[in-house]
């Protein structure tokens, strides 16, 4: 089963992400791209869906991140954001995000997007 990785600070985005996806994918929920960074010394995800604006690392500096360990730069980066204007998806594009979806979301084209990335 492939696993999905949600990172969001909102706790209801993790409960409704985790809800859509839990019975197509191993779901991990984590509040921080921190939180994240230490699951991934264990574990791999096959996507990470990553919210834009969070507390302490934002999902760009996430990003660049994820983009520079050789480890984890092909993993698909879907950016989770509630606002969307040229300059988050030309800035999503450039880091390489390879999709965005717009909060609030719904199930469906949660899973939508995910499918046509894994």
């Amino acid at each position: 089963m492939k696993t999905i990785f949600i990172v969001d600070d909102s706790d209801t985005n993790l409960a409704t992400a985790e809800e859509a996806l839990e019975d197509h994918f191993r779901v991990m929920t984590l509040p921080s791209a921190y939180k994240m960074f230490s699951l991934m010394e264990k574990i791999t995800p096959d996507l990470i869906l990553l919210d834009i604006e969070m507390p302490e690392m934002n999902g760009f500096e996430a990003l660049e991140r994820l983009k520079a360990n050789n480890s984890w730069a092909n993993i698909p980066i879907i950016f989770l954001t509630g606002t969307i204007n040229a300059e988050i998806q030309e800035k999503s594009s450039k880091l390489g995000a390879v999709d965005i979806i717009t909060k609030p979301f719904s199930a469906s084209d949660l899973l939508n997007h995910i499918n046509s990335h894994i």
